[in-house]
């Protein structure tokens, strides 16, 4: 009996593809419990920004899910992201509520305060028109000229200082700004938060929905080994209705003062202007993936960098006006998007409902809020840390030469001010007074920011001589 041959043999069959692409609309199961993945990944750092910087959580929800939609809407369904609270912003707000809140903030009673709050809202708002005009600016004239104002040397060394300028909040709230009488408990449970939560980064990668959330199971455990230690108090939760209107606050635009904290709050987009794009650019290079085993065309959103920036704005524009935290798009939705292969936007738009549903729930915005300073202090310790090194892995990633002069003087001005600034001078400030925005001084990241821009575009209108690495 003769072989079959090639034009005889039956057609190959093809194996079904699972996942979900930008446009797609998933089954209405399908549809939520994908959702609920999405709520239930974002949820710890966001609320967690929220307790570091005592914005209202509730808010801080609604914020985030509104803004996700609008965001989702404005890139047309294209750019399958989901928004959180930002970190990047964390240290830079410790100052707008130290100045306006004083006594508000340095209270472990207080969860919320609304002086500071307000003064916030112009400078996200302000984020808000920064990005906006920068992502119109690139789809204009496109990426390389941005990356030669701000240059990775600059835009990772300030990430390095965000994240190291925060190490005295972390440490404060893990046992530094504590009652004499309860602080070995404090740094204890600080300690045990910090170890546990970087074993479950670690060890449960790959591992699925768990492995997406490692400072959600952190902040669990802490909060757990926190009650036997007395640091949890559950009266506010037992006296907090089922259903709370979150607290809504109007920006000061009316404060003269508000204007130079709101620049200050403005300029660090300057750092999560390349978070945002590595984001896109993960996105692109899976999505297309899944595109071409399901026989579709690419959709190669890496394209589209600037509505991207658009769509950052977007979102900011939202959270400022209500009074949640500034927003960013969430590296860790995106790996779970890639783990589950689902990009659908209708999956996140769900994930935004649940978001502004769960921001009404008053006893789940007051269980939060139970959380002890030394479980928020473990957990700030590792994710700041990791801001900074993120910096490091930026510099390294895009192949910047520190062998070169120019490199080094960007890099090392911006570091000892940023950093330094922030440790040794009075209140954080540079003695500039510039009148409206700074009477007071300039804050030490955004004289950083400031001084490194500066000096590299002295040396894009001065050329100087080229230098290779070793």
């Amino acid at each position: 009996m003769s072989k079959k041959t090639a034009s005889q043999a039956p057609a190959p069959r093809h194996r079904k593809v699972f996942g979900f692409l930008p446009d797609d609309t998933p089954p209405v199961g399908a549809m939520l419990s994908l959702g609920f993945q999405q709520f239930l990944t974002m949820f710890p750092a966001t609320v967690l920004v929220a307790i570091l910087t005592k914005f209202d959580v509730g808010i801080t929800l609604l914020a985030s899910g509104l803004g996700t939609i609008v965001a989702l809407l404005v890139s047309k369904r294209k750019i399958p992201m989901y928004y959180g609270s930002s970190f990047s912003y964390i240290a830079v707000i410790i100052t707008v509520m130290s100045k306006f809140a004083p006594a508000c903030f340095k209270d472990p009673a207080q969860v919320y305060c609304p002086e500071g709050v307000q003064i916030v809202q112009v400078g996200i708002i302000l984020t808000a028109v920064f990005e906006i005009l920068v992502g119109l600016l690139i789809m204009r004239i496109g990426k390389a000229a941005l990356d030669r104002i701000l240059p990775p040397i600059i835009t990772g060394s300030m990430a390095m200082v965000i994240g190291v300028a925060l190490a005295g909040a972390a440490l404060g709230n893990a046992g530094n700004w504590a009652k004499p009488e309860i602080a070995t408990a404090t740094w204890s449970v600080a300690f045990i938060t910090l170890i546990v939560t970087i074993l479950f980064s670690v060890y449960l990668q790959g591992k699925g929905l768990l492995g997406m959330l490692p400072i959600l199971l952190g902040a669990i455990v802490g909060y757990g080994v926190a009650i036997p230690f007395g640091l949890v108090s559950f009266a506010n939760v037992t006296n907090a209705a089922w259903f709370e209107l979150p607290k809504f606050t109007m920006p000061a635009f009316g404060n003269p003062e508000a204007w130079g904290m709101a620049l200050s709050v403005a300029l660090i987009f300057i750092a999560t202007v390349p978070e945002s794009t590595a984001h896109l650019y993960q996105m692109s290079l899976y999505i297309d993936e899944l595109a071409a085993e399901m026989g579709r065309k690419p959709y190669n959103i890496k394209e589209l960098i600037g509505l991207n920036l658009v769509a950052d704005g977007a979102d900011d524009l939202v959270v400022g006006v209500l009074g949640g935290c500034a927003g960013t798009n969430y590296g860790e939705n995106n790996s779970l998007m890639a783990i589950t292969r689902n990009y659908s936007t209708a999956v996140l738009m769900t994930a935004g409902g649940m978001a502004i549903v769960f921001g009404f729930f008053g006893k789940l915005v007051a269980l939060v809020n139970t959380m002890p300073a030394a479980v928020v202090g473990g957990l700030s310790i590792y994710l700041f840390g990791v801001i900074g090194m993120q910096g490091v892995a930026l510099i390294q990633s895009e192949k910047v030469n520190l062998f070169d002069p120019k490199q080094l003087a960007i890099g090392a001005i911006i570091l000892v001010c940023g950093i330094g600034g922030n440790l040794a001078l009075k209140d954080g400030l540079f003695p500039f007074t510039v009148p409206y925005l700074f009477p007071s001084g300039i804050p030490a990241i955004v004289f950083a920011a400031i001084l490194g821009i500066l000096v590299n575009t002295i040396f894009l209108i001065f050329k100087a001589p080229e230098v290779r690495g070793a």
